[in-house]
């Protein structure tokens, strides 16, 4: 089990985060991130996620371009954002990613359980992103509220990728943070049967 340390840095002391110290994350950093995120199961081992690590000035201000007013700010500021992507055609991978059976066959020509089961395993995978930046020292910043179909034309043109969400990752300003909000008790949104 792990110790109340790594429990409070993964869940109980971690925050969404809106302001950014300005600290670069490195390059190698988001590697790490990946490497420890790509471990997490999904169905049929089957991967979904395509992670964009946006850093540049230049692809900042495209992303900007395609946020929501109200994210343009804290996404300005965040040393990366990572949009996590999901390919539509993963089921094409399944071959070599999950050689013992035939999963291919299972989506070909089934473009309902293509959909569900790409935002589902690509969700999966963002949140093993985030538990991975948490656990190497990063804060995190998830969010919708951005154009789809201008962030899908501006990053996965001429591909099968299609933005899930995006999250800002890098060292948070605890200053900036808002009051922390109230979670469910096991009572209000659990069931032992």
């Amino acid at each position: 089990m792990l110790d109340q340390a790594a429990l409070s840095t993964l869940f109980t002391e971690a925050r969404t985060h809106n302001g950014w110290l300005n600290k670069p994350v490195s390059d190698e950093l988001c590697r790490q991130i990946f490497e420890l995120a790509k471990w997490g199961a999904t169905s049929a081992n089957c991967s979904p996620a395509r992670i964009v690590f946006v850093k540049s000035p230049t692809e900042k201000e495209k992303l900007l371009s395609c946020m929501a007013a109200g994210n343009q700010d804290k996404t300005r500021t965040a040393p990366v954002t990572a949009i996590i992507g999901m390919d539509m055609a993963f089921y094409e991978k399944l071959p070599q990613l999950f050689p013992h059976a035939d999963a291919k066959s299972w989506f070909v020509g089934n473009p309902a359980l293509i959909d569900a089961t790409a935002f589902r395993n690509s969700s999966l995978q963002g949140a093993y992103l985030m538990l991975a930046a948490r656990a190497l020292g990063l804060d995190c910043g998830p969010m919708s509220g951005f154009d789809a179909d201008k962030l899908n034309a501006t990053f996965f043109a001429g591909s099968t990728v299609k933005v899930n969400f995006v999250c800002n990752l890098g060292y948070g300003d605890a200053g900036k943070l808002f009051p922390r909000s109230p979670r469910f008790s096991f009572e209000d949104a659990c069931r032992i049967i």
